[in-house]
């Protein structure tokens, strides 16, 4: 069995905020986000909004590629959401066929 692991960006409503996480479940996560289940900076800022997601299948690969991200400026980060999804439409809405994608 492969193992799935992604890296995603959440923003909010106005898209005025970015929060970066890593998950081996797309799907539970943004529905944890969304539902405000986890406490913290994403239910503080109403980050429930999936705009940038990367598949990994090692673990130890995304958590890396997480920890790069965080550390760029917005700048960057927005130039590369922008390569995968020009108009920063909200992917919440096709979770399943992203996941699908990697079975």
């Amino acid at each position: 069995m492969k193992s799935n692991y992604f890296v995603y960006i959440l923003t909010n409503k106005n898209k005025t905020v970015l929060y970066i996480g890593v998950t081996n479940s797309l799907r539970r996560r943004i529905d944890e986000h969304s539902s405000g289940l986890i406490k913290g900076f994403t239910q503080k800022y109403s980050c429930k909004y999936l705009i940038y997601y990367e598949h990994f299948n090692d673990v130890n690969l995304a958590i890396s590629r997480e920890k790069e991200l965080k550390k760029w400026r917005r700048e960057k980060k927005e130039a590369l959401i922008a390569k995968q999804n020009p108009q920063w439409m909200f992917l919440n809405a096709g979770i399943n066929s992203i996941e699908s994608l990697y079975v």
